[in-house]
């Protein structure tokens, strides 16, 4: 297990290395075709891809195939640090910042961090139970601090603040999950919980009415906030608030603004080292490269989002 980036450079000096590591973390050391799973194969190009022994199949393929290394000028050596990078430091990296580090474009760091981002979401994992602190935030600026070209007006030229919720819950003293949504509404709030919490849980929120339906399915506490009330008992929204703090601390700290076309990624983000909170930074590395499959193309990262029930509210202006 690596202890840090130096020793990390230092394991991973080469591509040979970097590829003998991926074999052994996606397939046990043991190639399988991503193509037909046929475990039979044929060492090619001095190791650096197989090809299919299945007659029907035949195809030749490398450890990055289906991976978020696909495709990818970017040789592992800088991919690897890339990874280490994202998933050790608490608050994030920028792609300046990433870009720097690793001698690449703005635009590749970029690119680069949305694909691990991509990696790293929830899926479907195992869901929240005990006690579970539900809550919302909203990301984005004030309206105030736009330039004035960017500044959002209603109909009758008053400006107002459009910012993206997001909403949360959190296992007292273990994980959390986040989604980011269009709105913090009774359907949206149905949908997340049922989806991440599991029956029978105590659920604590505050006294949004957005909870009030879903919260019939549990034993609800429900804090009223408005009131200056915010403990019952060993009830609270303490762990859910102190979250958010950290992803905001992250978001305005490092990323500064980020459109809400992506804001479920950079959640994605924040949750898994959240989750992996516990483990060292050598161990985190290593399970984030168990979590690479899948590849997310330029073309759709950039595309115009399709809006959706669910999704957030869309800006029409970019990152990059």
């Amino acid at each position: 297990m690596v202890k840090n980036l130096k020793d990390l450079m230092k394991h991973f000096s080469d591509e040979s290395k970097c590829r003998e590591m991926l074999i052994q973390q996606r397939w046990n050391g043991s190639p399988v075709c991503p193509y037909c799973n046929h475990t039979k194969h044929y060492v090619i190009e001095g190791g650096k891809r197989f090809k299919c022994a299945n007659q029907v199949c035949y195809k030749k393929y490398s450890v990055t195939v289906g991976t978020v290394f696909e495709a990818s000028n970017i040789p592992l050596t800088t991919w690897f640090p890339a990874m280490y990078l994202i998933a050790s430091h608490k608050k994030g990296i920028s792609s300046i910042q990433l870009s720097k580090d690793l001698g690449v474009t703005q635009k590749t760091a970029w690119f680069m961090l949305h694909r691990i981002r991509e990696s790293l979401k929830d899926n479907h994992s195992e869901m929240l139970g005990g006690i579970v602190q539900a809550d919302e935030t909203f990301i984005g600026g004030d309206n105030r601090n736009r330039h004035k070209s960017k500044k959002h007006f209603d109909e009758t030229g008053k400006a107002f603040d459009i910012k993206a919720p997001v909403m949360g819950a959190i296992e007292t003293g273990g994980k959390v999950k986040t989604q980011a949504v269009n709105a913090v509404t009774k359907k949206n709030a149905i949908t997340f919980i049922s989806d991440n919490v599991q029956a029978g849980v105590t659920l604590v929120t505050d006294s949004n009415h957005s909870y009030f339906k879903i919260g019939k399915k549990f034993e609800h506490v429900k804090i009223n906030h408005g009131i200056g009330e915010y403990k019952i008992g060993l009830f609270h929204t303490n762990s859910m608030e102190n979250y958010w703090s950290v992803l905001k601390r992250g978001i305005y700290g490092i990323y500064h603004q980020v459109s809400p076309k992506h804001l479920q990624r950079y959640c994605d983000e924040f949750a898994y080292r959240f989750n992996s909170r516990d483990m060292k930074d050598g161990a985190r590395f290593e399970m984030t490269l168990t979590r690479l499959q899948g590849r997310l193309k330029y073309a759709h990262l950039i595309a115009k989002p399709i809006i959706e029930d669910n999704t957030p509210f869309i800006q029409t202006d970019d990152e990059i």
